[in-house]
């Protein structure tokens, strides 16, 4: 019986730097979320502009990153270049406007992908995502259960892409749900190299009488950062502070998926204005 549905694992990538690929160094996660564009094409689909969702803290300082995508048809990968700057230096990623939430997008052609026959998933923001809306209606609340996908220490297979699953608990959500934060917190293990990667409710066919259960697993948010646990050893002469002592808590606090869709929205607005001046620019020449 599986609860997280397989594709979900492939809409995960690990994003490295470095040129070369024998010592690339693997710094966080980003997953594929498809915004949706158009319903019911004449094909009967929906279609969707893809994306690439991550933190912005993985990106900053950055000039280049490398994606890892595995072969759909050999038992192998390919690391992907994607510069993210424009020619002028400006970048090319969009990070989500307010300072304390860390969220990033940058445009993903899917047709370079689909050419050399990679596997990939994506998120569709039209049915594998909870907004705070969602949450509130179907009453999301401490203690459900979840997925934190990702490359945690930086645990990549130089051969073939395998994202690493970790289970928990949302361990604090109300001040969110009441728009006292924007961010929440989950009680799962998450270290270096898990930002930037999707946290997923897991379906919860029991209930307790009067609550709500959820069948499906659906995108609830991202990984920010781990939460650290600080003590001081203080000199027994001088009552000074000599060594500060840091431990992962196991608290880690994650941004809403109401705020990656927030930022793929500003993204695709920033997109369209960039097309629309080119275009002016080509039809004065």
């Amino acid at each position: 019986m599986a609860l997280l549905p397989p594709e979900f694992l492939d809409t995960v990538v690990a994003i490295g730097i470095g040129d070369n690929p024998n010592s690339r160094h693997w710094i966080g996660t980003g997953f594929i979320f498809g915004n949706l564009m158009k319903k019911n094409m004449e094909d009967g689909k929906n279609s969707y502009h893809l994306w690439l969702i991550t933190n912005k803290h993985v990106f900053e300082g950055q000039k280049e990153i490398y994606l890892k995508f595995n072969s759909l048809q050999n038992p192998d990968s390919k690391d992907y270049y994607v510069s993210l700057l424009f020619d002028n230096g400006r970048p090319r990623w969009v990070g989500h406007p307010s300072k304390s939430i860390d969220i990033a997008a940058i445009a993903l052609n899917p047709k370079v992908l689909r050419d050399e026959d990679r596997l990939f998933f994506y998120f569709r923001s039209d049915q594998n995502l909870f907004s705070k809306d969602e949450m509130v209606a179907q009453k999301i609340s401490e203690g459900d259960r979840i997925f934190v996908l990702g490359f945690p220490m930086g645990l990549v297979d130089k051969e073939r892409q395998y994202v690493i699953c970790r289970g928990g608990y949302i361990a604090r959500i109300r001040d969110y749900l009441e728009d006292r934060t924007n961010d929440y917190l989950i009680d799962a293990l998450v270290f270096p190299g898990n930002s930037g990667g999707p946290v997923i409710l897991c379906p919860a066919p029991f209930s307790l009488k009067g609550t709500t259960s959820i069948n499906r697993a659906v995108l609830i948010g991202i990984v920010k950062a781990y939460i650290p646990y600080r003590d001081v050893a203080v000199s027994p002469q001088t009552r000074a502070a000599r060594i500060l002592f840091q431990e992962n808590s196991g608290l880690a606090a994650v941004e809403s998926a109401s705020s990656i869709l927030e930022t793929v929205q500003i993204a695709s607005r920033r997109m369209k204005e960039r097309i629309a001046r080119a275009q002016r620019r080509a039809n004065k020449k």
